[in-house]
């Protein structure tokens, strides 16, 4: 696609994608760059006020991205150093940003699960749809946004469907499992407590229901309410009080935490016995305390480690990168096609309206000169024949050989149309 198709002609702005993400930044730095959810709307607020055109945040575990419109992409980086903790520095040295095609072509890939740190990971789709909806619900998505967005969605649900990218399950949730199914002996005798309750504990709970025959899992969540509800549609689950957090722990023999806080809810002073204990981390920020790595009967798992668990399913999702490729390129093409149908629409209109002045011209010249003129006929033969020589300047715009802004500026210039009443505000 070319990269001018992208620019808004008023403000000379491009699409941009500037952020983070696991390929560059580990789990630390992905944790200060996070953006929370009332500053993402704080973000997206002042973004609106600042003018800018078209703008949506992306925050995971895994990943932090603004996807805009902007002169400069520093506009962007300076929206995303300001609502989280992340410095100009270390964004420098960690992040990505694209620009035009690319940034298309990137939420493409982000969309399909290709750029998921657990390859096909279908969790990021959702991810995606709630960061765009938020934005268009606070009014700061744009027609261009809102097909490309389209369809991604849709070439993500054709690579759900007819690819193997995303078969079996290995999401985090999923993969803090495995783990414990491939290192800890007798792990169905083992008492397992899932500390916090959200999207990502709700999963690792079902997936320890899925495939193992545990029967000593507890829950304990902030709110108890919601620990209770979903214990109630899951046989076999336990519902601790909050206020016996720090027992739980202690008896506990796997510790779960996917907390979702910005600091740690689980410290060394909680973890001081003797007991043996293998603690995953599954929260972004890390919510276990850093220092608990360097006590002797805790093992510490994190999520790039958890990433690093290999099997048969990824080798099979590696084998259909290419056949999802080729979906991607067959939406990637379809918005290039709505690109241009965008842009030489209104050049198309323009040398309509200017044929029909000729048109009225003519038959008013024609129907004074000519006694009993049939001005009926005149105005239905003169506007099929416009409508054929717009229809032909269509096919020739749409031909992958022709240069779409060299045609439109022959054209304006062989009817003498104003070039800005052609280019559309985008």
């Amino acid at each position: 696609m070319d990269n001018n198709l992208m620019n808004q002609e008023n403000t000379a702005t491009k699409l941009y994608n500037v952020g983070i993400s696991y390929k560059k930044a580990d789990v630390k730095v992905r944790g200060t760059f996070s953006i929370s959810k009332e500053n993402q709307i704080l973000l997206l607020e002042e973004a609106k006020q600042k003018g800018i055109d078209g703008i949506f945040v992306l925050s995971t575990c895994n990943r932090t991205e603004i996807t805009g419109f902007a002169k400069h992409p520093f506009e962007l980086i300076s929206l995303l150093i300001k609502y989280s903790n992340g410095s100009v520095e270390s964004f420098i040295s960690v992040s990505n940003v694209f620009k035009n095609k690319d940034a298309v072509s990137h939420l493409f890939r982000i969309g399909t699960g290709l750029e998921s740190q657990i390859l096909g990971d279908y969790e990021i789709v959702g991810q995606l749809k709630t960061a765009y909806k938020q934005a268009k619900d606070l009014g700061t998505t744009n027609a261009y946004l809102e097909r490309l967005m389209n369809l991604v969605l849709q070439a993500s649900k054709d690579v759900k469907n007819h690819t193997k990218l995303s078969s079996g399950t290995t999401s985090v949730a999923y993969a803090a499992i495995q783990y414990i199914i491939e290192h800890v002996e007798n792990y169905n005798q083992k008492n397992i407590l899932i500390y916090g309750l959200g999207k990502i504990g709700q999963n690792t709970i079902k997936n320890i229901l899925e495939y193992t025959d545990n029967k000593n899992v507890t829950v304990i969540n902030r709110t108890q309410e919601k620990a209770a509800q979903f214990a109630s549609e899951y046989h076999g689950i336990d519902v601790a009080d909050f206020n016996n957090l720090a027992n739980e722990i202690d008896k506990a023999d796997i510790l779960i935490v996917s907390t979702g806080s910005n600091e740690p809810t689980v410290t060394v002073n909680q973890l001081k016995n003797d007991n043996p204990k293998l603690v995953i981390d599954l929260s972004i920020p890390s919510n276990v305390e850093i220092a608990v790595k360097k006590l002797e009967n805790i093992t510490l798992i994190n999520v790039d480690e958890l990433s690093k668990i290999t099997d048969k399913t990824l080798q099979i999702r590696e084998s259909e990168i290419p056949h999802t490729e080729k979906i991607i390129k067959r939406y990637k093409e379809e918005f290039n096609e709505w690109i241009a149908i965008r842009k030489y629409v209104p050049a198309v209109n323009a040398l309509k309206e200017s044929l029909k002045i000729i048109q009225h011209n003519e038959i008013d010249f024609h129907s004074r000169k000519i006694k009993e003129f049939n001005i009926e006929h005149a105005e239905l033969i003169t506007s099929r024949m416009i409508q054929k020589i717009t229809t032909q300047f269509i096919k020739h715009l749409k031909d992958e050989n022709t240069s779409v802004d060299q045609s439109i500026e022959v054209i304006s210039k062989m009817f003498h149309i104003n070039e800005l009443s052609i280019h559309e505000d985008n």
